[in-house]
């Protein structure tokens, strides 16, 4: 029997999702959880990656059992009382034999968290700003995201993907309270894609590119040409969709 399990944790002390040779990741603490509670050899999917540092408000992944799981929200209170303080679990819900957490994924959406001025609560949590952003400016260079498909000049290099095009429906930054919050929605998203985009931005915000020299880095289909990627504690994958039919 196949499950989902929907979770979310703190990427601070992590070296990412994936399980890594020289690091501690999300993957293999969450994989060892759950092989104490059920006593098999469960192994688990993930709907991606996420970089080290990089949060999660909402991760899915997917792990096969023989046992039939009755009572979820008790399999999830025990399975919460062995994870570390820093990863959560929500729920476990019941899907088909072949749903697959990334491949059957119909969008994600992530957000990066700035903020202004010194906050010791939010240090690990978002970026702080030093220095002003024209956010108006920005907005005007991330609608033109929408229009584009092939991301090559924000991804990460000598990656192992087929191809470099991503769907984005939505891309916007947002003020919140204290904060200022980039929101991005696609279909799939490339190595480094959201950290590569919010630095770019910010040269379009700082003055130093125009809105127009942001659609001429997208169309060059060069990493080299596009701006810093920025730091991993502000970004967060906060949603996936799934189409309804994958849940039984």
């Amino acid at each position: 029997m196949r499950y989902f399990i929907y979770f979310s944790y703190n990427g601070t002390a992590y070296h990412g999702w994936q399980i890594q040779p020289n690091g501690i990741s999300v993957q293999e603490v969450l994989t060892s959880a759950l092989r104490t509670i059920l006593r098999e050899e469960i192994d688990v999917t993930g709907a991606g990656r996420t970089d080290t540092g990089v949060h999660a408000r909402l991760m899915v992944a997917h792990f096969d059992t023989d046992n039939m799981l009755v009572e979820t929200d008790d399999f999830v209170r025990k399975l919460n009382s062995i994870l570390p303080k820093d990863i959560a679990a929500d729920k476990v819900v019941k899907v088909k034999v072949d749903a697959h957490a990334r491949f059957d994924a119909l969008s994600r959406k992530y957000e990066y968290h700035v903020y202004v001025g010194k906050n010791v609560f939010k240090e690990h949590l978002a970026l702080r700003l030093y220095n002003p952003l024209d956010f108006e400016l920005m907005n005007a260079a991330a609608a033109r995201l929408v229009k584009y498909t092939d991301f090559t000049s924000f991804s990460k290099l000598h990656t192992d993907v087929k191809t470099n095009n991503c769907v984005i429906a939505y891309a916007k930054w947002e003020q919140q309270d204290d904060e200022w919050v980039f929101s991005i929605e696609a279909d799939r998203f490339l190595r480094n894609m959201v950290r590569s985009v919010v630095g770019t931005l910010f040269d379009v915000g700082t003055g130093k590119i125009t809105v127009q020299d942001f659609c001429q880095i997208i169309e060059a289909k060069d990493r080299c040409k596009a701006g810093v990627s920025v730091p991993a504690h502000g970004l967060y994958l906060v949603d996936i969709r799934y189409p309804e039919n994958i849940f039984e």
